[in-house]
């Protein structure tokens, strides 16, 4: 099965009900679409919709934060994939007219609604994360933003703590990579690389119920 597909397929699992996948689906947007079925257990599947997403840049002008805390992701250490969506529309600024730029000039987010980054763990073995403690993978994938998709690899850390997935990366984005233009006017306002950092915390996936034979 290809990578796109067998990460696609992870939100099978999801939810002891119909409802629950559709609700998850609406959320992750047509980045986690199913693409073909999923054989397997829910052990080892993590989701949250409450991920977040921060990134920093600075310049000689001013330095710019925001912070998304609605990301939603999956995480299967059992298949080793993982599928993030983020809703940019999500991100907040300290100031409003700087996150109305954002939006509206930058990353136009009416045209461009999310951002995606799905793949799979290279180099590991995920077994490890039994092993009390942070332990370190690299994460690669497809980076979906602003409609252009580039291949990254990503260092991550990852931990399984009271029964939780607990996942932390910092990497670097250059907004010229994904086609994001800033105007000459304020291009000394905005840094050429952008540090981005995700920061995790979920839930694991419930087994579905098993279905009674029809009498």
């Amino acid at each position: 099965m290809a990578t796109s597909q067998a990460i696609l397929v992870a939100t099978a699992f999801l939810g002891r009900a119909g409802w629950a996948l559709r609700r998850l689906q609406g959320i992750l947007g047509g980045a986690l679409l199913l693409a073909a079925p999923f054989h397997g257990h829910a052990q080892g599947r993590f989701m949250t919709k409450e991920g977040r997403v921060t990134f920093f840049s600075t310049s000689i002008i001013e330095d710019i934060e925001a912070i998304n805390n609605s990301t939603a992701s999956i995480v299967d250490v059992t298949a080793n994939q993982f599928a993030f969506s983020v809703p940019i529309k999500e991100f907040t600024f300290k100031r409003t007219l700087m996150q109305e730029h954002f939006n509206e000039n930058y990353m136009e987010s009416d045209k461009f609604p999310r951002a995606t980054f799905t793949g799979r763990f290279t180099d590991a073995d995920l077994s490890v994360l039994t092993v009390p403690g942070n332990h370190n993978f690299r994460a690669e994938g497809d980076l979906t933003l602003h409609g252009v998709t580039r291949r990254i690899v990503v260092p991550a850390t990852l931990e399984i703590k009271n029964g939780q997935l607990q996942a932390f990366a910092s990497f670097n984005v250059a907004p010229a990579d994904y086609n994001i233009e800033v105007p000459l006017l304020v291009r000394e306002n905005i840094a050429k690389i952008v540090r981005v950092r995700v920061v995790l915390i979920a839930n694991p996936v419930a087994a579905p119920a098993a279905t009674r034979p029809a009498n």
